[in-house]
């Protein structure tokens, strides 16, 4: 593969980029804000979401959707709620067989479907589907800094070929057929990476955290099971290795959002000075939603929703969460 495109220009969709450099292909970025690919084109720096980090000259920016999905694969980044809409800009434009592997990490409101099926449901059969997920934060993919991902994909030849692809000295791809386990685990960690925000801003001490990692792995797991996810995908770099990351560091748009509410300040006001998007606050009344109707018990979920969408007391929320029975493990 000769050329990578890359659909979303924001921190994790310019930081893909320098990974996909680094392993050879050129790069074709598109950037929905005009002044973004200038400043990509012209300075060698994403200065609006990726400050700090000179991008090689083998990567182009473009606001053209048809000049970006002309490439031998394409790496969808934009935010799990915008995903529907980028690709269906880009299906007019897609050239069948080219591989759409999605980097974004969500639910889809309304509808409660996975990344793999929104892009299915738009593109068909035009893109075979890969996913890239796993425990990484942009600056430190951008500065190549060690990371590992699983890249899973239901063909295993396309799934080998776009690891190789993509594989550098520190950005490692390990391929993983589940494609559901690793979407789940990169979606349902940033609701978990609130609460435990939440848990940090109430100062309640590392023992919490701690216990809140763990159950909400096992929310996860429950969840994982009804949908067809294999539990070794969920031990592994886009389950546990994600959410042990995204739960435990201020880097983490998810985690110091909560760790603000746990403060005492309000969602909106927090929100309001933000550039980019915490996909958390979004996946969390959709992940809720989903398990109601599997009939699955995710209450750290359900917690974490009340907060965010219904205006629950925090206090109210936590004394709920500690007066649950005491069940086996």
């Amino acid at each position: 593969m000769q050329t990578i495109g890359i659909i979303g220009a924001g921190a994790w969709g310019t930081a893909l980029a320098t990974a996909a450099r680094r392993a050879g292909p050129k790069v074709i970025l598109q950037a929905h804000e005009a002044e973004v690919a200038e400043s990509i084109n012209t300075v060698r720096e994403n200065t609006a979401f990726l400050a700090g980090v000179r991008l090689d000259d083998g990567i182009r920016a473009t606001t053209n959707m048809a000049e970006a999905i002309d490439a031998d694969a394409v790496l969808l980044v934009a935010p799990a709620q915008f995903l529907r809409s980028a690709c269906e800009t880009a299906k007019p434009h897609w050239k069948p067989g080219t591989p759409a592997i999605i980097c974004a990490k969500g639910i889809e409101q309304y509808t409660f479907k996975l990344m793999s099926d929104v892009v299915s449901e738009v593109l068909g059969d035009a893109a075979p589907i890969a996913v890239l997920s796993g425990p990484t934060f942009a600056i430190e993919v951008a500065r190549d800094m060690p990371t590992a991902l699983t890249l899973a994909c239901a063909d295993e030849k396309l799934g080998q070929s776009l690891c190789e692809t993509l594989s550098s000295r520190c950005f490692r791809t390990y391929y993983s057929n589940d494609v559901i386990g690793a979407q789940l685990g990169g979606a349902v960690k940033n609701v978990m990476a609130i609460a435990c925000g939440i848990v940090e801003g109430r100062a309640m001490g590392d023992n919490a955290r701690a216990a809140l990692v763990t159950r909400g792995l096992a929310e996860i797991a429950r969840l994982g099971s009804v949908l067809g996810a294999d539990e070794h995908t969920l031990m592994g770099l886009s389950g546990l290795g994600d959410l042990t990351l995204t739960c435990n560091a201020m880097q983490s748009r998810n985690f110091s959002l909560g760790v603000q509410l746990g403060q005492g300040r309000k969602l909106s006001d927090i929100l309001a000075e933000r550039k980019a998007v915490t996909e958390g606050v979004f996946t969390a009344a959709a992940v809720t939603e989903l398990a109601r109707r599997k009939q699955v018990d995710m209450p750290i979920c359900l917690a974490v929703d009340g907060v965010l969408n219904h205006g629950v007391d925090l206090d109210a929320i936590i004394t709920g969460l500690l007066s649950r029975p005491l069940n086996v493990e």
